[in-house]
């Protein structure tokens, strides 16, 4: 899968993962590889994320929206 997290001023991250947990507006969630197509409204909190070695790595968000589609996710964030 990819993830990309993107802000109005720079692409923050982009790479493979096999995880990735978001923080939703009713909870936080988990995206794992063939996952439905979604789109999401996202609350302040931490984008965590596993990449492909197991490595974990999260990046702190004020908010955004999440779109899962065909194994890429985009996190726009602000």
């Amino acid at each position: 899968m990819t993830l990309e997290i993107i802000s109005a001023h720079e692409v923050t991250f982009s790479g493979e993962v096999t995880a990735v947990t978001l923080p939703g507006e009713l909870g936080s969630f988990t995206v794992l590889k063939d996952h439905a197509p979604l789109i999401s409204v996202l609350v302040k909190g931490s984008v965590v994320y596993t990449d492909a070695s197991g490595s974990k790595g999260s990046f702190d968000i004020a908010g955004g929206l999440a779109d899962v589609n065909d194994n890429v996710i985009s996190v726009c964030v602000y």
